[in-house]
């Protein structure tokens, strides 16, 4: 059966989230918006791509810092609303230059930094 990217959920300004996730570890690595072009970018090129909601425009990871993420499978949930990209990841994950975007816990009421930045 052929994937069509046209029948997913997008919201009301034609936007799905997509989660990447470590190939291997299982890690969440970030979240970030996709529309269906960059889903049909990412699955043409393997270098997976979004869509900036602050700068209307697509953005490759990795392309201007070389943090990339390369593509090994896409994930479709059960809603077909929200998408889980199982990536190689190299280098930060995070515009703060760390691994994941999900450093920070909060824990009895507190929060707590668990990574520095890589650099």
């Amino acid at each position: 059966m052929s994937f069509d990217p046209s029948t997913l959920v997008y919201d009301a300004n034609g936007l799905i989230p997509c989660i990447a996730q470590a190939d291997g570890t299982g890690e969440v690595l970030m979240m970030a918006w996709m529309n269906r072009e960059a889903v049909e970018k990412t699955l043409e090129t393997r270098k997976v791509t979004y869509w900036s909601r602050s700068r209307q425009s697509f953005w490759i990871k990795g392309e201007s810092s070389g943090h990339t993420q390369q593509l090994i499978d896409l994930r479709v949930d059960c809603d077909r609303d929200c998408l889980l990209a199982v990536v190689v990841q190299e280098g930060a994950a995070c515009h703060t230059y760390r691994r994941s975007c999900f450093y920070t816990s909060v824990s009895q009421g507190e929060e707590v930094e668990l990574m520095k930045p890589m650099k």
